[in-house]
C-alpha cells in the first residue's frame, strides 16, 4: 500500500488496484493486497474469539459471542470480559505496534534483517525499562518512558556509527548487531547488581509475557497506537520513496536524512510501546513485515499489512504459550523467539542462495 498526495477526495476502483483519496493524500492498494488484509483481519476475529475461551474455565466460541453481543450475562461475561479480554487485546495491540516498527527498519535499511530485534532497538528499550524496574520500580507509563529514552540513545548510537557519507543498510544491521550484543552484556550486569526479587521480576519479563494485563494498560496502549499511526498516515508516501534510495528520494522532494530521523523516532517509540507493556518480545518485528510481503506479492514491506499480520503472529503465539504444556503457561517471547528463530535461518539462507 502506498500513499501519495492528491486535491481531489473519493475512491477509484481500477482493474489491478483500489485508490481512496481523502483531501490531499490518496492511499493505493492492489487487490491482492486488500484480500489479503481482510483475510487476516477475519483470521484475527475468529482466533481471538477461540482464544478468551480457552483456559481452565472453557467458554465455547458462542458464548463468547453472546458475552459480545450482550445476550449472555452468566459468569462467562466475567471471564470473557474481565480476565481474558486484555490479554487478548494487548496482543493483537502489541503485535500491530511491533509490525509497523519490523516494516519501517526494514524500510530504512533496505533490508529484510533490519528489524529492532537486530539492530539492538530492543535490547536497548529493555536497558531502559530495566533501568527504571531496578531504580523505582514504577508503573507501566514510568516503564515504557524508560524503554522509549532507552530505545532513542541506542537507536542514535546505532545510526551514528554507522553513517558514513550517507547510511548503508548492511553497515547498520552489521553495527546494530554489536552494539546489540554490548547493550545486552549490560543487561546481564544490571540483573546481576540488583536485589534477587527485583532480579527474578526482571528476568521473566526479559522473556516478554502478556500475563497480568488489565483494562487499564488497554486504553493508553490504544490511544499511543492510535497515535503513531496518525502521524506515519501525515507522513504521507516518505517511507515507500525512502526505499527507493536517498538519490531518488531527494528528486522526488523528500529530505533523505529528516524523514529517516522522523520514522526512526516512530518506530523507537513503536518498540518503546510495546517493552513497557509486556517486555522485549522477539522476531515478530522481524517476520510480520516479510511474511506479509511475501503474501500481498508487495515489492516491499508496507504498513497495514505488517500490522495486521504481527497482531495475528503475536496472538497465535500466545495462544501456544497459554495452551502447549498443559498447567504451566510459558512466556510469549519464548514461543515467539522459537518461531522467529526457524525464520531467520531461513532468511539467511533464502538470501544466501540470491547471490
Amino acid at each position: 500500500m502506498t500513499i501519495t498526495q492528491n486535491d481531489t477526495a473519493g475512491v477509484t476502483f481500477g482493474r489491478r488496484q483500489c485508490v481512496i483519496r481523502i483531501g490531499n493524500a490518496s492511499a493505493r492498494a492492489s487487490w491482492r493486497a486488500i484480500i489479503v488484509v481482510a483475510a487476516l483481519l477475519v483470521g484475527a476475529f475468529v482466533i481471538a474469539v477461540v482464544a478468551v475461551g480457552l483456559g481452565k474455565y472453557t467458554v465455547a466460541p458462542a458464548d463468547v459471542l453472546g458475552v459480545l453481543t450482550g445476550s449472555n450475562t452468566s459468569f462467562d461475561r466475567v471471564v470473557v470480559l474481565e480476565w481474558r479480554m486484555p490479554r487478548m487485546l494487548m496482543a493483537l495491540l502489541i503485535g500491530a505496534a511491533l509490525g509497523i516498527s519490523g516494516a519501517i527498519f526494514q524500510a530504512l535499511t533496505r533490508n529484510a534483517l533490519g528489524s529492532p530485534d537486530i539492530i539492538g532497538v530492543t535490547s536497548g528499550a529493555y536497558t531502559g525499562a530495566l533501568i527504571v524496574i531496578a531504580g523505582i520500580g514504577g508503573g507501566y507509563y514510568a516503564v515504557a518512558t524508560g524503554a522509549l529514552i532507552g530505545g532513542l540513545v541506542t537507536a542514535v548510537l546505532v545510526y551514528a556509527l554507522s553513517y558514513r557519507n550517507g547510511l548503508a543498510g548492511f553497515r547498520l544491521i552489521v553495527v546494530g548487531i554489536a552494539v546489540s550484543a554490548v547493550v545486552n552484556s549490560v543487561n546481564q550486569w544490571i540483573i546481576i547488581k540488583i536485589d534477587f526479587h527485583t532480579a527474578v521480576t526482571a528476568s521473566v519479563w526479559q522473556q516478554g509475557t502478556l500475563s497480568g494485563q488489565s483494562w487499564s494498560q488497554v486504553l493508553p496502549m490504544t490511544v499511543c497506537l492510535v497515535v503513531m499511526a496518525a502521524i506515519l498516515v501525515a507522513m504521507g508516501p516518505q517511507l515507500p520513496v525512502l526505499q527507493m534510495g536517498d538519490d531518488a528520494a531527494g528528486a522526488l522532494g523528500v529530505r533523505p536524512d529528516r524523514a529517516r530521523l522522523a520514522y526512526l523516532v516512530v518506530g523507537v517509540g513503536l518498540v518503546a510501546l510495546a517493552c513497557g507493556a509486556a517486555g522485549p518480545i522477539s522476531f515478530v518485528a522481524l517476520a510480520a513485515p516479510q511474511i506479509a510481503r511475501r503474501l500481498t506479492a508487495s515489492p516491499g514491506v508496507g504498513l497495514v499489512p505488517s500490522a495486521v499480520m504481527g497482531a495475528v503472529l503475536l496472538l497465535v503465539s500466545d495462544v501456544i504459550a497459554q495452551q502447549v504444556f498443559s498447567g504451566s503457561e510459558l512466556p510469549v517471547g519464548t514461543v515467539t523467539v522459537s518461531l522467529g528463530g526457524a525464520y531467520l535461518i531461513y532468511l539467511l539462507i533464502s538470501q544466501a542462495r540470491q547471490r
